[in-house]
């Protein structure tokens, strides 16, 4: 019969918590803290999405997290757990009165608050390479002016 020796046993121990530790979590992610700042009205929900893709920036992918949050003041905040390194970008809306879209104009402005990453001074929706920044694995905060 064969035995394992004790240092055999020390070493495989090693070997399996190590390779525990590399695949139990996102040991190369960051977070993304994201400030708003020009919030005008205390009424309804802030929304924010987080996409990695030119597709997803154009709405043909799913973002990679998204959140809301009640408008209470001026100011609003949202943190995102462990994105992987990598290009992002952020698209705000702030559906004032609580009927579940971004309303907008005849000429399809819109009439509630809206902000992106970077903060363009476009008037239309930002291209992903106007409001596309990089997370590393230390992670990244960045503010938003809404609109």
């Amino acid at each position: 019969m064969n035995r394992i020796r004790a240092p055999h046993i020390v070493s495989l121990v090693r070997t399996a918590i190590g390779l525990a530790l590399l695949a139990g979590g996102p040991a190369f992610a960051g977070d993304l803290t994201v400030k708003l700042h020009g919030v005008r009205a205390q009424t309804g929900l802030i929304k924010a999405a987080v996409v990695d893709s030119q597709e997803a920036w154009n709405g043909k992918a799913a973002p990679v997290q998204a959140d809301g949050v009640p408008a209470q003041a001026d100011e609003a905040s949202f943190t995102f757990k462990d994105l992987k390194p990598g290009s992002y970008a952020v698209m705000i809306t702030h559906d004032e009165n609580g009927n579940g879209k971004l309303d907008t104009n005849v000429l399809g402005m819109p009439l509630e608050g809206y902000g992106f990453s970077n903060n363009p001074q476009v008037m239309r929706k930002p291209t992903w390479d106007e409001a596309r920044f990089e997370i590393t694995a230390t992670g990244a905060a960045i503010d938003i002016d809404l609109r």
